[in-house]
């Protein structure tokens, strides 16, 4: 154990997690690569848990954050900020929301808790639809939406929250069914469902499951269950703080692939937007977003070094169409991928769009989840010289990978043959 290893349990909480059986202290990165305390590099496809978006020392972003700390590093909302009103208007513009207000938070966590108050006084309900595998947050209210129990680690809820079918699309008891027919089932279901319950305030999904380990439903599923949500008045919350910003090559946002009946009500963001630094926020049609009766403010939220560096962070993704690179260099990925698992009686499936990838792995022969074969996984791409994640719902048996949008051909390709070696070492 380095002693570094030793300290850190010697102060932290036994839940916060580390990676790897020897923890790995981060020093430096550039671009697509990160080099640890003992000078070696990585390749890195998870990006600080799918926020640093663009790339790591991204020249423009330090270069805002230095000459914005260089003025003045904060001052609250209490005062007029240029950086924040002008990364609101760009976010309020890209959102799709008409007449949309935008509120900056320091997490995903504080902005989808931001979501759910705002969803709850405007419609006068703390009854909140959910869906089962997801992951909101470590909040009190985001834990308590979390359909996930791996980060779920208390029962007790300011809300009332019930848990829809529909986010994972190859497990269940709808996985059989054809797309059309799955999307016929979960509406039926979610209809079904309102029908016994008092009237809730949102429904609150991210479109593709993060922690969930990068589930997704067909294409337009929450189209489908928009119509159901407006007879009743019910508003949907896109979580949008994994699959935002172009990260899914197709969409800038999520939920535009269910798109066909108009923007949710209310967005979350965060994580790429900061490209590290700490920005979350919530984007709101302005009646919903205007509703509260009482003050409010965010210390940290909007603070002018952190939108300094999302302005900067959102005008590189922008003029250097970081899209369009995670849809092409990551469909020769996620096709690389795929030609690998086919070899690995482990692999149950290789899914994902853009660079927003998973590979669950099962035991061989089963369907059943193989969490110690992730672990073994991870560990071997990291003596490979790469890094991924893990995540997966009833057990953590998927690995995600997740790099910078700015990813090059020859190094998906790299990371790609560490991954098959990897996948090789376990027999």
């Amino acid at each position: 154990m380095s002693g570094l290893h030793h300290r850190h349990l010697a102060v932290a909480p036994d839940w916060l997690a580390l990676y790897y059986r020897r923890p790995l202290e981060i020093t430096r990165g550039e671009g697509r690569y990160v080099w640890d305390a003992d000078g070696r590099r990585y390749l890195d496809f998870f990006g600080g848990i799918l926020t640093t978006m663009t790339a790591h020392a991204l020249p423009e972003v330090t270069k805002a954050v230095t000459e914005q700390a260089g003025r003045i590093i904060h001052s609250s909302t209490l005062y007029l900020n240029r950086p924040m009103v002008e990364l609101a208007e760009r976010i309020a513009a890209l959102s799709g929301i008409p007449d949309a207000r935008v509120f900056f938070t320091t997490s995903g966590t504080e902005a989808n808790d931001t979501a759910l108050l705002l969803a709850t006084t405007y419609r006068g309900s703390n009854q909140i639809l959910a869906m089962r595998n997801s992951y909101h947050g470590r909040s009190f209210s985001a834990v308590s939406v979390t359909g996930n129990a791996a980060w779920s680690p208390t029962a007790l809820s300011p809300l009332q929250t019930l848990y829809v079918h529909g986010g994972v699309r190859t497990r269940g008891p709808y996985a059989h069914l054809g797309d059309a027919e799955f999307i016929a089932a979960c509406v039926a279901d979610l209809e079904d469902l309102i029908g016994h319950t008092r009237a809730p305030a949102a429904l609150i999904a991210e479109p593709v499951q993060g922690v969930g380990g990068f589930t997704s439903p067909p294409d337009g599923l929450y189209a489908a269950f928009r119509e159901v949500l407006d007879r009743h008045g019910i508003l949907w919350i896109s979580d949008e703080v994994q699959t935002g910003w172009g990260r899914t090559g197709e969409h800038f946002w999520g939920w535009q692939a269910h798109g066909r009946n108009g923007p949710p009500e209310i967005l979350t963001f965060a994580k790429g937007i900061g490209n590290g630094m700490s920005i979350g926020g919530v984007v709101a049609r302005a009646d919903v977003m205007n509703c509260l009766d009482a003050n409010s403010i965010s210390t940290f939220g909007g603070s002018p070094v952190t939108m300094a560096a999302g302005l900067a962070n959102l005008g590189h993704l922008l003029d250097h169409d970081l899209q369009g690179n995670a849809r092409r260099v990551g469909g020769l990925l996620i096709e690389r991928l795929r030609a690998v698992a086919a070899g690995s009686p482990y692999v149950r499936e290789v899914r994902g769009r853009g660079l927003m990838i998973g590979i669950e792995l099962v035991r061989p022969g089963t369907d059943e989840a193989d969490p110690e074969a992730a672990s073994a996984v991870l560990e071997a791409a990291r003596e490979g010289g790469l890094l991924i994640g893990k995540g997966g719902g009833h057990h953590t048996s998927v690995l995600r990978i997740a790099p910078p949008l700015s990813l090059t051909v020859p190094e998906a390709e790299e990371g790609a043959s560490v991954l098959a070696d990897a996948l090789a070492s376990l027999g």
